[in-house]
């Protein structure tokens, strides 16, 4: 999403920003300690990780491995050449960031291996230790820095398997209820086959022009049905008031009133023939509700709320939208939008949410296939 770019960009330019001040400072220490020129082969070394970790999210094995190598050379240069205690406070910054963020995304074994090496570099500067040049302090801090980036890295992966286990449980949640609907589908549309028939039975013998009007209508109930079932069951493949399976749109109605009681004025735009399948009028009910309750839970102090219900040929459009301004606009987003998602792109729409083109406000769209092509 356009937001979860933004957020990137901006860490990684705060990233840049301070690599650059840490490189900046040691430059400026260890000149004024042992002569510029005793700087360049670690601030080389660190212009080089620090580039790495500002580009880690496109191959992460690949710059953490390639970093570390460059810090773990930094090391040996020092030892080898006496120069100032490698990794300096730049290069220890750039290296707690790959492992840390190796941590984080890859598998297991692999962020294990990458995080023992940034380990192995970080102990690496403890034999070059010079107390009196303050060598103690660096390797410290090597070491502080290694653990805040794997302390960081398993927090933020923990999160990010709690987001997919709650994501899961929503996608597995929307099927369930789907289940439920698809139960209602197949029952409505079943119990009028029912009826029919025995209407056919009871007047065949009597009136067959009527007993062939029920056969027909038989025949149309069932060929409904069956498409019902395709769509919603393609939803249940293994990848709190939703209204029955046979509603209309005056569930709407009384949705966006008890809303209006409660919450900012909703203006309601419906079209004035509504006969669509249940499956496509539960599922804009349900678009309905969800971009209700993120304006009731994001934006109460919208101006005016509208939803617009429109009829094109082969779909319906559902788009519902809000005034509000600032942080009520960036903070939108959750769990619900992704159950949304996977129902409407079952029945092969598409859902769009976001902030407006105008930045005033927020739209959640969605094209639903009607069935009737």
């Amino acid at each position: 999403m356009a937001s979860e770019r933004l957020t990137r960009v901006a860490a990684t330019a705060g990233l840049a920003v301070v690599l650059l001040a840490a490189i900046g400072v040691q430059a400026v220490a260890i000149a004024a300690s042992w002569g510029l020129r005793y700087w360049l082969p670690g601030g080389a070394a660190a212009v080089a990780v620090g580039a790495l970790a500002l580009v880690r999210h496109r191959q992460r094995v690949v710059t953490a491995v390639a970093g570390l190598a460059v810090a773990g050379s930094a090391v040996a240069a020092a030892r080898l050449f006496d120069l100032p205690t490698e990794p300096g406070p730049a290069l220890a910054l750039a290296s707690a960031v790959l492992v840390g963020s190796a941590v984080r995304a890859l598998p297991p074994l692999t962020a294990g291996l990458i995080a023992a090496g940034g380990l192995g570099v970080a102990a690496g500067a403890w034999p070059a230790a010079r107390p009196g040049a303050g060598g103690s302090g660096v390797a410290a801090l090597n070491a502080l820095c290694w653990f805040a980036g794997v302390a960081a890295g398993l927090t933020l992966r923990l999160l990010d398997e709690r987001a997919k286990v709650t994501a899961e449980r929503v996608r597995r949640d929307e099927r369930l209820e789907l289940a439920r609907e698809l139960h209602d589908v197949v029952a409505h549309h079943v119990t009028g086959m029912v009826v029919q028939a025995q209407a056919a039975h009871l007047v065949g013998q009597r009136d067959p022009a009527r007993a062939t009007e029920s056969l027909a209508g038989i025949e149309a109930a069932g060929g409904e049905a069956m498409r019902a079932m395709r769509r919603l069951v393609g939803l249940l493949r293994d990848t709190g008031d939703a209204p029955p399976a046979s509603a209309g749109t005056e569930q709407i109605e009384e949705l966006v009133e008890r809303f209006r009681r409660q919450g900012p004025p909703v203006r309601l735009r419906l079209p004035g023939e509504t006969t669509w399948p249940p499956e496509v009028t539960s599922t804009l009910h349900r678009i309905v509700r969800e971009a209700l309750t993120n304006v009731a839970r994001h934006a109460p102090h919208a101006a005016q709320v509208t939803v617009d219900v429109a009829r094109e040929p082969d779909a319906v459009v559902v788009e519902v939208t809000d005034d509000a301004s600032g942080a009520a606009v960036e903070q939108r987003g959750g769990y619900g939008l992704i159950g949304l998602r996977e129902r409407v792109e079952a029945l092969g729409g598409t859902l769009r949410a976001g902030p407006r083109p105008d930045g005033a406000g927020w739209s959640v769209r969605a094209v639903v296939p009607n069935g009737r092509a």
